[in-house]
């Protein structure tokens, strides 16, 4: 059995940002004009009128301030309220592909690998924009990679869940090193006509090498100390949209078709089984919460991340502590919490203990416990 390290991250950031005020001014136009088309209807009790969103509100629920996205213009059209990015020829790498690649190339370089020491692709993330071939095959081939590649989706713990899959066939000797890539455009899939939620999601991509600790060479490395994973069935976070609906004509354009939760059940489930199950985790491995110095945690609510480490430390946590990457590009689904661990990283002294947590639809939960050497 081989001791496994994370060497090396990376992360492709879009050119466009959306601050909060630029979407509302957006939405609260649709609403107007929503309002006005349907005024008749709303009078007679028959339609319910919009109501309009504001940058306070966006901030005061979620604590986001602004995001990252592939294309600005389509999401800020009253008229379509949707990235707009055009198919691609099956000659040119997809969008997934090209942002796994940016982020691919940035973990590599922190490794101080290329693609011939790397002998297995995991595409992990919330939405593939295809069924086959696997992006991850494709990422493998842009590269240059040799040996495997292969695609899975637990949504926004898919990072974890990718690190113990990658870690677990390193200790068997099944490959050398990974790379585990998380491409999402989380924009796809969002409704920007719905006040409640329209405000959530950012796009971005990230990349971690997970390699044999006696090949790593990287001034950056984290042992991987122990993973725990859990999930729970959970219809509070879904999205129906899949290959089958073209079957179901009645649900075409249905609202379940795009990303639907219930956010305050998801909040009152998930904030007490992540802190549950990060504490037994350090418990079975014979460690204190208090000695952990640093906790990257999936950033989806300012909220839910404070409420968790409190719960976990029995205090608030500082800044340095629980860093919050939120703020600037909103939830970006399984890359959220390897976004904190990329940019917040480097100042850690060698033996720091750290966690790395994500948590999301499923529900799922993942532990992943680091010590930087």
């Amino acid at each position: 059995m081989h001791n496994v390290v994370i060497s090396g991250t990376g992360l492709y950031t879009p050119a466009n940002s959306i601050s909060n005020e630029e979407l509302v001014q957006s939405f609260n136009t649709y609403v107007a004009q929503f309002n006005a088309d349907n005024a008749d209807a709303i009078a007679r009790g028959e339609v319910e009128a919009l109501t309009e969103s504001s940058a306070a509100f966006i901030e005061k629920a979620s604590g986001i301030k602004s995001r990252f996205v592939m294309d600005k213009e389509g999401i800020l059209d009253p008229q379509r309220m949707a990235p707009r990015l055009p198919e691609r020829s099956n000659d040119e790498w997809s969008v997934l592909c090209q942002m796994a690649i940016g982020a691919a190339e940035q973990a590599l370089q922190r490794a101080g690998k290329t693609a011939a020491d790397i002998d297995g692709v995991i595409v992990a993330c919330s939405n593939l924009q295809r069924a086959y071939p696997a992006i991850a095959i494709e990422v493998q081939e842009a590269l240059g990679i040799q040996g495997f590649g292969f695609d899975m989706n637990v949504a926004c713990s898919s990072a974890t869940f990718g690190i113990q899959t990658a870690a677990n066939s390193i200790q068997v000797g099944q490959a050398r090193a990974i790379l585990m890539v998380n491409p999402e455009v989380c924009t796809g899939h969002l409704n920007f006509r719905d006040r409640d939620s329209h405000f959530i999601f950012g796009d971005a991509a990230t990349a971690v090498i997970i390699e044999r600790a006696d090949l790593a060479t990287s001034p950056y490395q984290f042992d991987i100390v122990s993973t725990k994973l859990l999930t729970k069935f959970s219809n509070n976070i879904r999205n129906n949209f899949g290959f089958l609906n073209r079957a179901a004509e009645e649900g075409i354009g249905a609202r379940d078709k795009l990303f639907v939760q219930e956010g305050r059940k998801v909040f009152r489930d998930v904030c007490p089984m992540v802190a549950e199950l990060v504490a037994a985790h350090l418990e079975e491995n014979k460690l204190n919460v208090s000695d952990v110095k640093r906790f990257w945690l999936h950033q989806a609510n300012l909220s839910m991340n404070h409420l968790i480490v409190k719960k976990l430390l029995g205090r608030d946590a500082t800044e340095q502590e629980a860093p919050v990457i939120l703020d600037t590009y909103a939830n970006t689904s399984s890359a959220g919490s390897v976004i904190a661990f990329h940019k917040n990283q480097d100042d850690l002294p060698a033996g720091s203990l750290a966690v790395l947590s994500s948590f999301g639809a499923g529900y799922s939960i993942g532990s992943v416990i680091l010590r930087k050497r």
